[in-house]
């Protein structure tokens, strides 16, 4: 028989009715909410979920808001440090950290750039170190969001260098709040402070919480980073206006606290939305070469959404994530670009000012500094390139010199 979408709504209603108490605590509301199986029911019976196509995530957390309840917390916890252990992790370290990941009792972060290995992860070369029962991990990480105030994190570092760049890596979870672990703001051009460096002194991470196996932390690492690029982290978020309680409540403070974080976000995409009335309050709606520039920029985003609904689509069908990620990034760093350009045409050199009695215009001169992190965060456009190039077109890769070759000996 074949499940319908409006079986699963008909479901998820039927249990929420039956549990939702809008006075629990958030946690406590989330514990019945995973026990329940409706938090991710597309994974196993065996750990928190139903058995059900992968496309029953998204309809279950979508009726239980829409039902003026409270689903699954945001950010990287629960769509990528818990997805990864499910794929990847021993049944031990399932059980340690899954349910409390899935509540959102615990916060995660995403240890992987290094100020030498971004594009080129692979090239990483902070260590981890066996010392009995424990690894010690020394190094820095970059661009780590949420990272000065995270619980865990997820963390890939050198054990071996005497194999391939690709071979020498292990997969960790890292306990964030021990000794050894320092995290500092990066203060980025456009004042806003959303990432970190962590300085990694002799941490310490037990073996058992090494996921994978060792020397097998790439692999497990890609499965992170499709994750990131299949849109699972999102960050929209609506509460119904007429839901109350302390579990709203909470949910609401948890929110908008993660939420600080992203309040550049839409400048880094462009702020396409404002373009139009900008140039119409500019009087420059008639000037014939912004207007196509305009319509370019206009016809382009509709084209990356619906490259992102293909992607998303597919997801929910329960499709393992392809290159479409990496297409729908390309296309939104082209949209950034071009309203950058759009936006500098209407404001000329006044988008330089900052501070002034506009609001709109203040938003706009942090588009202007903030459109170029669209092309480098989650994978910068060349790396994106290369996957498409690789995986879509069949084009031979780039040379490879250092292929098969020790890590230790490259660059020699």
């Amino acid at each position: 028989m074949t499940i319908t979408e409006a079986d699963i709504r008909r479901e998820v209603l039927e249990w929420f009715h039956s549990e939702w108490d809008p006075n629990l605590a958030l946690l406590e509301w989330r514990d019945r909410f995973v026990t329940s199986g409706w938090a991710v029911p597309s994974w196993s019976t065996n750990w928190f979920g139903r058995g059900l196509p992968a496309w029953t995530d998204r309809v279950a957390h979508q009726t239980i808001r829409q039902a003026g309840g409270v689903a699954v917390p945001l950010g990287g916890g629960f769509g990528l440090a818990a997805p990864t252990m499910y794929d990847h992790a021993s049944d031990a370290l399932k059980a340690k950290y899954l349910r409390k990941t899935l509540t959102g009792e615990l916060t995660w972060c995403q240890l992987f750039s290094e100020p030498g290995a971004g594009s080129d992860l692979a090239g990483l070369q902070a260590t981890a170190r066996r010392d009995g029962d424990e690894w010690v991990v020394n190094g820095q990480k970059v661009w780590n969001t949420s990272a000065d105030h995270a619980d865990m994190a997820i963390l890939v570092a050198r054990t071996d260098w005497d194999v391939a760049k690709h071979a020498g890596i292990t997969y960790f979870l890292l306990d964030m709040r021990q000794a050894g672990v320092e995290a500092r703001p990066i203060h980025q051009m456009n004042y806003r402070a959303s990432f970190n460096e962590v300085f990694l002194s002799d941490a310490r991470v037990p073996h058992e919480n090494v996921v994978g196996n060792v020397g097998d932390g790439w692999r497990v690492a890609r499965g992170t980073l499709a994750h990131e690029r299949s849109f699972s982290t999102q960050r929209n978020l609506a509460f119904d206006r007429l839901a109350t309680g302390r579990c709203i409540d909470e949910a609401k403070a948890e929110a908008a606290e993660y939420l600080k974080t992203y309040e550049w976000y839409p400048q880094r995409m462009g702020r396409a939305d404002l373009v139009g009335e900008r140039a119409r309050v500019a009087g420059l709606a008639g000037h014939q070469v912004l207007r196509n520039e305009i319509a370019g920029l206009v016809g382009f985003q509709r084209v990356s959404e619906w490259t992102a609904g293909r992607a998303k689509a597919a997801q929910s069908l329960g499709r393992a994530p392809g290159s479409e990620g990496s297409i729908g990034k390309l296309a939104l760093s082209e949209v950034a670009r071009r309203s950058n350009h759009v936006h500098s045409m209407i404001t000329g050199a006044n988008g330089m000012l900052r501070e002034t009695d506009d609001p709109i215009h203040e938003t706009v001169a942090e588009v202007l500094v903030s459109t170029p992190a669209q092309s480098i965060a989650g994978g910068t456009d060349e790396i994106q390139r290369n996957i498409i190039g690789e995986n879509v077109l069949g084009l031979p890769k780039e040379p490879q010199p250092d292929k098969g070759q020790p890590f230790r000996t490259v660059g020699q």
